[in-house]
């Protein structure tokens, strides 16, 4: 039977001996692989600490929850805190309330947590406070005014600074007695110290950073710091109150530090100021900590990253103010009066709110008001209003000409979804201007220009309203010459995962809509790659039934396809495609000459002689020829006066006679 026994565990030691890893190794079946680095085997552990709860608004126990959340998301080994904990100043009945509020909300933590002493958490309000003021229900409620504890290779010391004047019975954080720590808290510490002697580290709690000698002159820390000095193994010491975060850095081996707040009191919330609900993670080495400073809400789960969230997410970032009103109108003059509505529609099922505002770099604009907010409930509309006037160019004193600024429409969406608010980036987009009829006439014996863009962003914008095209059939088309081919070049769209686009993939031609929710593609193939420096024409086209993409007149590739296409707001940009924040990506470098977008399948064979001048018809929804006769707009020659705008440095050049159309 021993026999049986001992092989039996041999076998079972054997299987646990292959089954386990031994070293950290790389293992590949890949010959003569690259040596990777080999991870640390050293052990390790971390622990949470929070910073004041206390002295802020009541939804301060918010943030402290939101903390509890964060920290089990890291799963450290244990939460200390700095004091605070209550808000105190009070007697026992309202000081219990508070201590049950802190305590059920710190009961969500999935590790245990530690209580450090602040002057909330003790100090007495009105009427004669009874000895020790709340010394004895904070024993009572949360532990001892100073203890210590082992955990692993540290040893974690907690001290009371807020002793006081115990002849008197009287506590407070500034001056004479009142900053010293007791004979008798000292003997404890240095008793304490021999006990941790072992230990690779040795960390230190208390509420007051005592050692700033400037806000405690008579505070008693050189002796404790001593102590702490003389015991070789006291690693940092971290305390709290000020409620800005700081690093006093190293003195005989130790670190100081002070935490912000953890829901308490502070000016303002922004990271890296000092200012801000923070906990701080540290992370224990034999020989070293490391630690860093997280911003509370800053960390997510990512069992919350469902499918369904993260499309309603998608949803409410791309809300895009819709333009409501026509065009503003520039007179003769230069000067402009109008209003300017913009349309907002929550297709997503949480409540946004909407801060906008309309600027321009120029001083030629006045805006009222100065923003505007809404609230959006799912399914809600509504309209954000703005007035605006330039003035003309007899007000600034006579004919100067003030130069033309272009005013921005500026917003900032928050998402408020079931657990946190989501701030998405500010998003821009110009504010639509029209020069009068009279100067927008097309004239023919212009010589003939060519739109000028840089790659760098400049572009010509439309306004989203001219481009909104009904289901069904459409063709865009364009000259192009290109002086960079490399990369993702927009010729001319509004493809922000949406509507369409003329595009070179590197140097391949490409033609693209968005149909029932995804992309479809027509592509050139090697042979219809283009080369820098060239002319060519391209056009797309979208018969409801397949793509055709042409060059120079050729069918390059044809491809099924039919459904709905994906509408959005966003402005369509000749020399660019719109991104997500409403400005430009993709951009294309060199020329760019007859745009035209027409409501209909134009081209239907398999080729066709592409003409160096667009004409319009009914079926033309969009044509700039770009000869520039009223800079810096791009002047439609259709009825409808669809005039583009010139920004980021977009121009018109003149070109030869034949220079078009000779790839």
């Amino acid at each position: 039977m021993r026999r049986f026994v001992a092989l039996l565990f041999a076998l079972f030691a054997a299987t646990v001996t292959a089954c386990a890893p031994q070293t950290s190794e790389i293992h590949t079946s890949r010959p003569d692989p690259l040596v990777l680095p080999q991870p640390s085997d050293e052990p390790a552990f971390s622990f949470v600490i929070f910073g004041d709860r206390t002295g802020g608004p009541a939804k301060g126990i918010e943030v402290l929850a939101q903390a509890v959340e964060d920290s089990n998301l890291l799963g450290p080994d244990l939460v200390m805190t700095v004091g605070d904990l209550v808000e105190g100043y009070n007697d026992t009945p309202q000081w219990l309330t508070q201590m049950e509020e802190f305590r059920r909300v710190m009961s969500g933590l999935d590790m245990p947590w530690y209580p450090v002493a602040g002057n909330h958490d003790i100090y007495w309000g009105g009427g004669t406070p009874p000895p020790g003021h709340h010394e004895a229900d904070y024993e009572a409620h949360f532990g001892p005014l100073w203890y210590w504890f082992g955990h692993k290779n540290a040893a974690f010391v907690v001290l009371y600074s807020d002793e006081g004047d115990r002849e008197n019975n009287t506590k407070s954080f500034r001056g004479g007695a009142n900053t010293q720590m007791s004979a008798a808290q000292l003997a404890w510490l240095q008793k304490t110290l021999t006990q941790t002697a072992g230990y690779d580290h040795v960390f230190v709690f208390l509420h007051h950073p005592r050692w700033d000698r400037g806000r405690y002159p008579d505070s008693n820390w050189d002796e404790v710091h001593k102590m702490l000095a003389d015991a070789g193994n006291v690693t940092a010491v971290f305390a709290g109150h000020l409620h800005r975060q700081a690093y006093n850095g190293i003195e005989d081996g130790i670190a100081y530090y002070v935490l912000a707040t953890t829901g308490g009191a502070a000016p303002m919330n922004l990271p890296g100021s000092g200012w801000l609900h923070h906990l701080n993670q540290v992370v224990v080495r034999k020989d070293r900590i490391e630690m860093a400073t997280i911003p509370i809400g800053a960390i997510v789960d990512p069992k919350a990253m469902v499918p369904a969230l993260l499309a309603d997410i998608d949803i409410a970032r791309k809300l895009y103010p819709a333009a409501v009103t026509p065009a503003l109108r520039l007179g003769a003059d230069g000067g402009a009066a109008g209003e300017a509505v913009y349309r907002l529609q929550n297709r997503s099922a949480r409540p946004l709110e909407v801060t906008a505002e309309i600027f321009a770099i120029g001083k030629d604009w006045q805006v009222q008001p100065d923003h505007a907010y809404r609230g959006l409930a799912p399914g809600e509309t509504a309209d954000l209003r703005f007035s605006l006037r330039r003035l003309a160019d007899s007000e600034y004193g006579g004919p100067t000409e003030q130069p033309l600024t272009f005013p921005i429409l500026s917003w900032r969406i928050d998402y408020l979804g079931e657990e946190r608010r989501l701030s998405f980036p500010e998003r821009r987009q110009l504010v639509a201007l029209r020069p009068l009829p009279s100067q927008s006439a097309i004239d023919d014996s212009l010589p003939n220009r060519v739109l000028q863009v840089d790659g760098q962003g400049s572009m010509a914008w439309i306004a989203p309203e001219v481009v909104r095209l009904p289901d069904g059939p459409f063709t865009l088309e364009a000259w192009f010459k290109a002086d960079d081919v490399t990369g993702i070049r927009a010729i001319a769209g509004n493809s922000e995962q949406s509507e369409f686009g003329l595009f070179l993939m590197d140097g391949e031609p490409q033609f693209l809509v968005h149909l029932d929710g995804a992309f479809v593609r027509a592509r050139g193939g090697e042979a219809d790659k283009v080369a820098p420096g060239a002319w060519h024409h391209m056009a797309g086209v979208f018969d409801g039934a397949e793509l055709r993409l042409y060059l120079d007149g050729k069918l390059a590739d044809r491809v099924a396809a039919a459904g709905t296409r994906t509408k959005n707001d966003m402005p369509f940009l000749v020399g660019a495609e719109p991104g997500g924040g409403g400005g430009a990506e993709s951009a294309f470098a060199g020329q760019i000459d007859e745009l035209r977008i027409s409501g209909s399948a134009r081209y239907r064979n398999d080729g066709f002689t592409p003409a160096l001048r667009h004409a319009t018809d009914s079926d033309t929804v969009l044509l700039l020829h770009f000869d520039g006769q009223e800079p810096p707009f791009a002047i439609d020659a259709t009825p409808a006066g669809g005039h583009g705008l010139l920004v980021g440095g977009a121009h018109f050049i003149p070109v030869g006679p034949t220079e078009i159309g000779s790839p």
